[in-house]
């Protein structure tokens, strides 16, 4: 941040360093082997006094000077020249930290320039012992130049002691100095066999080029041997974190570790295989493909060895993008832009947001990627993000949970301009197209259904147990939540002393007209068997329930439930309705006579927000549904960073229960020991992505709550001064509650997730309460102590012992009526009115019962024949 920028675009993101880099260091290790080389051969040439093979060793040094000296000599050139414009910072750093080693690498390079010059020109103009002096002499230069740029260049990669102490020794001799030279040495060796394949197989003698040929072959054979050792050793130097890196942390590097290896191998074999004696033209052939698997074998080692640095240039001292740690917290909290030094904007405003961005993708970004260019190409791995919140979303989840990217530098404002230019500038996204768009109300007919409390005997009360059922309908590819309605009801028989009726009756459901029948939207009848591995006719739910049917007895609740229902938010015509008004009948058991009717919600939607960040569209009508390219992407993501095949499986027909892996209370399903629950493992991982977000925004990212959007989950009164984050904290606290419960149970992935979690509204994570999802939830007596008013809007922190007490299951003081009998559902308490839908829908039964919509007791006179003068059901229950 403190230099200009090169903007390369095309040919950016580190492409020049690579391919200068590449191509400099295997011919720099061929100078270092290929003296060894020519002297040994001269030697062989004078005692077998052989004239013809000393002719060869002649002609080769030509080769050698040529492509070392003048051609190496420019790639250095070109090495240095690249990385000071591309990346000054870190070779400032550099030649500052080692001034004495690269002077000391400058003499000894000068003195290889020297001698080699000397060693060629010399040939038969100086006694036999002094040239092959001269040639040892080139030699030692050489390997002491390998020696010197080895410290220099592992120590980038593993500082060791120097990060504490600042030594020039600690710098140099680090952990993988030792280990790297002896590596180095190794395939310098190789390299003069692969390179004497060149010039060998130009010889017009067949029987000399054959002899020099298989020669060459146990030049590039032999030294695999000190070239594996180093290998391993190198490998057992790596500190954790640079090793994790390489075998797994980033699916990029372990693709080129499986090219590492196989071109290893091949390049041994094809040094093997040039033994044998073939057509001249053949072994030209040959001789330069060896050079091409050298190249490519030295390439990916080099590839690898520079990614295992990841997100650093140098490691835990200066990230990629030439930002140093220290100055990390500093620039996020002052600002990147007023930081920079060659910055042309110090503030953002909305004129100049895209131009910014632009100045700061340059800074922070290019470094790495470059604009449809063919190194690490910025477009496609950010065309997903067809939005400016889910880009933001990504680069605010940098250097958190996958450590090959380094985290972003700056603050919110900055954040959202770099997001805003990936988006609108390079990706070219229509802001109009991508605009979050609000669903207009619809006030959908619904006749409330009669009662008289002169002439009726009974009230039935009837509720969805959760207020929303969401259904993921991703089943082709994976599946979070099927459709399975859970549908109660209390049968009251009015009077002095009002009674809960459980026997001789019968309690029926009925589907609203259109949702008979499973809809073309709806796959999940398709893919049962091998989610859940249950087949399933179509419409039939998980408990063997259809949209029409009985209830049956709980006697532990003293209510009537419908579990499992396979409800689902679209109409036999394709139109979509997260609120069907299902029809509840109590009959007598002998007679079938009606004895109470009444109505009631079951809200399901597939109003979930994945495409926020793993891209795609709505499935259905533009607004809602999970579209294939968005399940998808889901898995891909998923793959890439836990090393699974999941997307591949679903390709090929075996779609994924998540919480076939990952325990779930709500499904019943324990998943594998070692890993996290399923509410756990999502809730802590997208917290990493959506920190600092003001209210519920990060709530209605995924879930069906956008105030603009088609479900509106949160349809409650108190939605009117309360959002998600007073019950259930904010995303970062929301998500640390979970983490810390399975952290105590052992779970070693939970470190990792709250590893960069800060707390938003409790002072510390020790002051958080771990909870089991789904059993340990927050209470509405949190704040509604004693039953009185809320002195208090915050209900987060602290909860439920168990699955007894919670609000859905959980009974009056009497052990009579359940709490949501008279309240109705979690999260569309009475009154509830906010509903896209209808304003009445959420309502009926107080409607019906008591011509208002407020919570069933408002008027005793529902249930009760004579006014009651004691609160049995609870506390203050009269004060309704």
């Amino acid at each position: 941040m403190n230099y200009p920028v090169w903007e390369l675009t095309t040919y950016g993101g580190g492409f020049l360093i690579a391919l200068m880099a590449v191509v400099h260091v295997l011919v720099s290790h061929f100078a270092v082997g290929g003296g060894a080389f020519l002297v040994l051969l001269e030697k062989k040439a004078y005692r077998e006094n052989d004239r013809d093979l000393y002719a060869y060793v002649k002609t080769h040094s030509k080769f050698f000077l040529l492509v070392t000296m003048v051609f190496g000599g420019l790639t250095g050139v070109g090495i240095w020249w690249t990385i000071a414009l591309l990346n000054p910072a870190a070779t400032s750093k550099l030649i500052h930290i080692f001034v004495f080693g690269w002077a000391a690498e400058w003499v000894f390079f000068i003195a290889e320039i020297v001698s080699l010059f000397i060693y060629f020109y010399t040939f038969g103009r100086m006694q036999r012992k002094s040239h092959m002096i001269i040639g040892w002499l080139y030699f030692i230069c050489a390997w002491m130049s390998l020696f010197l740029i080895n410290g220099i260049i592992d120590f980038m990669l593993t500082p060791g002691e120097w990060l504490n102490n600042s030594n020039f020794w600690s710098g140099f001799f680090n952990p993988t100095f030792w280990p790297s030279l002896v590596f180095r040495t190794g395939i310098s060796l190789v390299l003069c066999g692969v390179f004497g394949f060149v010039t060998a197989s130009f010889i017009t003698k067949g029987d000399l080029r054959q002899k020099i040929i298989r020669t060459c072959s146990i030049w590039a054979m032999a030294p695999f041997v000190l070239m594996l050792a180093g290998l391993f050793w190198y490998k057992a130097a790596l500190p954790e974190a640079q090793l994790s890196m390489i075998l797994g942390s980033s699916p990029e590097l372990g693709q080129y570790m499986q090219l590492h290896s196989l071109l290893l191998a091949v390049l041994f074999l094809a040094a093997l295989f040039m033994i044998i004696r073939l057509p001249q033209g053949l072994q030209k052939v040959l001789s330069f493909a060896i050079v091409f698997i050298a190249l490519n074998y030295f390439g990916s080692f080099e590839f690898l060895r520079e990614g295992a640095r990841r997100p650093f240039i140098i490691v835990d001292h200066m990230y990629s993008n030439q930002m140093y740690l220290d100055d990390q917290n500093r620039v996020n909290k002052e600002g990147y832009l007023k930081s920079a030094r060659w910055s042309s904007i110090k503030k953002i405003t909305d004129q100049n947001m895209i131009e910014a961005g632009h100045e700061l993708f340059n800074f922070q970004c290019s470094a790495c990627h470059s604009v449809n260019g063919p190194l690490n190409n910025i477009l496609p791995r950010t065309a997903k993000y067809q939005s400016v919140f889910g880009m933001d979303a990504k680069l605010n989840g940098l250097g958190k949970l996958n450590m090959y990217m380094p985290p972003f530098a700056g603050n919110v404002l900055e954040r959202k301009a770099l997001a805003s230019y990936i988006v609108y500038n390079l990706n070219g996204v229509d802001s109009e197209h991508i605009a979050e768009k609000d669903v207009p109300s619809t006030e959908q007919g619904l006749t409330i259904p009669p009662f008289d409390k002169d002439k009726d005997q009974y009230v039935l009360l009837a509720w969805n147990n959760l207020g929303m059922h969401c259904i993921s309908d991703s089943d082709p590819f994976w599946l979070i939540l099927p459709p399975a309605n859970d549908i109660y009801a209390q049968l009251i028989l009015r009077g002095d002393s009002p009674e809960i009726i459980t026997e001789g009756v019968e309690l029926e459901y009925t589907a609203p007209e259109g949702f008979e029948t499973p809809q073309k939207q709806v796959r999940f009848w398709e893919f049962a068997d091998k989610l859940l591995g249950v087949k399933l006719e179509p419409g039939v739910g998980l408990s063997g329930l259809k949209v029409n049917g009985k209830m049956k007895l709980e006697e532990d609740h003293n209510a009537f439930a419908a579990k499992y229902v396979p409800v689902v938010p679209y109409k036999n015509d394709g139109s979509f309705n997260p609120y069907p008004v299902f029809t509840i009948t109590a009959r007598n058991t002998e007679s079938g006579e009606v004895l109470a009717s009444t109505k009631t919600v079951v809200p399901t939607s597939t109003e979930m927000g994945c495409r926020n960040c793993h891209g795609g569209d709505w499935r259905v009508q533009g607004i809602t549904g999970i579209s294939d390219e968005t399940s998808l992407d889901v898995l891909r993501m998923h793959d890439k960073n836990t090393g699974t095949d999941l997307a591949d499986k679903a390709k090929a027909g075996e779609p994924m229960l998540c919480q076939a892996c990952h325990a779930d209370p709500v499904l019943g399903t324990k998943g594998h020991a070692d890993l996290l629950n399923f509410s756990a493992a999502m809730h802590g991982w997208h917290a990493n992505f959506l920190t600092d977000r003001k209210g519920m925004r990060a709530c209605v990212t995924c879930h069906p709550s956008r105030p603009g959007g088609t479900t509106q989950c949160f349809r409650s009164h108190h939605s009117e001064f309360l959002d998600c984050t007073n019950c259930h904290g904010t995303m970062e606290d929301h998500a640390l509650s979970l983490l810390k419960k399975e952290k105590a149970a052992g779970k070693k992935g939970a470190d990792r997730l709250m590893k960069n979690l800060k707390t938003r509204n409790i002072d510390s994570v020790a002051d958080i309460n771990g909870r089991t999802p789904w059993l340990n939830e927050p209470d509405c007596l949190n704040c509604h102590v004693d039953y009185e008013m809320a002195d208090t809007d915050d209900a987060y922190n602290t909860w439920t012992d168990g699955a007894e007490n919670l609000f859905r299951l959980r009974h009056d003081e009497m052990g009579a009526l359940m709490c949501e009998a008279c309240h109705s559902s979690t999260h569309a308490v009475y009154p509830a009115t906010n509903n896209k839908y209808g304003s009445k829908r959420d309502s009926i039964q107080p409607l019906q019962y008591q011509g208002n919509d407020r919570p069933i007791g408002n008027d005793c006179m529902v249930c009760h024949t004579v006014q009651p003068e004691d609160e049995g059901h609870h506390p203050n229950s009269l004060r309704l």
